[in-house]
């Protein structure tokens, strides 16, 4: 299914958050060295756009914000945002995020510098994901809401592991290595030659990694728009929405025209994305919220 939705009264910051972004988009590879601290004498800090708790998980910084919830003991359910960088999540996503603790649901990520969705990533992920279910009580089935770069690195998880996944969400997402950041500069985030890692990218790249995906029928819901320099549309979520359909899985690309890759209100207080979100949330969690377990 494919929606097409016209832009209506919002500010375009396209060219200026386009160039901001390329500015900041500098490879940190932070992967390479896990940070350190002394025991006990230095806490994470982590600027978030609402109260919750930041920890780390194998050296690295993780948050998670939490839905008022008591009386019960059945794991709660949670979306998984990336990518946490420095700055992100923002207050940008403060709307979609109220919405989301009404509803029950949790928020968590962690952040894994510059990865690109490279295994060393993936593997902090993992340790993440155990880090959560394990220890602090949520659902072994999150919904992963990615934005921009964090694509490359959520759904590179979730095909790896796609029966850990209620669904899969997307706001202007990465989705294909070749296209940002480019095989030379994420070469070095997979410790490979560019050669190389054009030789295994079907190992690595997202949109060619659909077909477990569609086999364990997780559904997936994008918004990305038409104008878009930076993550274009057509070798990103619609070449996803391409082969997703064609393996018979089930996918929504609601495409915005004359949006690009900028900081648009609409991007973060979309409706529908919040709606699919939270159904599936829902259904995948035995954590559905009811009202006794909310007093």
């Amino acid at each position: 299914m494919i929606h097409v939705a016209k832009r209506a009264g919002w500010p375009v910051f396209g060219m200026t958050m386009a160039i901001a972004f390329l500015v900041g988009f500098v490879p940190c590879f932070a992967l390479a060295e896990e940070p350190t601290e002394s025991a006990g004498v230095q806490s994470p800090e982590k600027q978030l756009p609402l109260h919750g708790e930041v920890f780390r998980v194998k050296g690295h910084t993780a948050f998670s914000l939490q839905p008022e919830q008591k009386h019960t003991t059945r794991p709660t359910p949670w979306v998984w945002y990336a990518p946490t960088l420095p700055g992100l999540p923002g207050d940008e996503e403060k709307w979609m995020f109220e919405k989301f603790l009404d509803a029950g649901i949790a928020i968590a990520g962690i952040d894994v510098g510059e990865s690109y969705g490279s295994p060393q990533g993936r593997d902090i992920y993992s340790a993440f994901y155990e880090a959560l279910v394990q220890e602090r009580g949520l659902s072994k089935q999150p919904c992963l809401l990615a934005r921009s770069r964090g694509g490359l690195m959520l759904y590179n998880w979730a095909a790896d592991h796609p029966s850990s996944v209620a669904c899969i969400a997307g706001i202007y997402p990465v989705c294909n290595l070749s296209s940002l950041p480019g095989l030379k500069k994420a070469s070095g985030a997979y410790n490979m030659s560019e050669e190389q890692l054009a030789a295994k990218l079907a190992e690595h790249n997202p949109i060619e990694r659909l077909e477990l995906l569609s086999k364990a029928h997780v559904p997936v819901f994008l918004i990305h728009g038409d104008s878009d320099k930076v993550v274009p549309l057509e070798q990103n979520s619609g070449e996803l929405a391409k082969r997703y359909r064609a393996l018979g899985g089930e996918i929504t690309l609601k495409i915005v025209e004359g949006q690009g890759h900028n900081m648009w209100p609409g991007w973060f207080q979309c409706q529908e994305l919040v709606d699919f979100v939270v159904s599936h949330a829902r259904n995948h969690s035995p954590n559905q919220v009811d009202s006794d377990d909310r007093k």
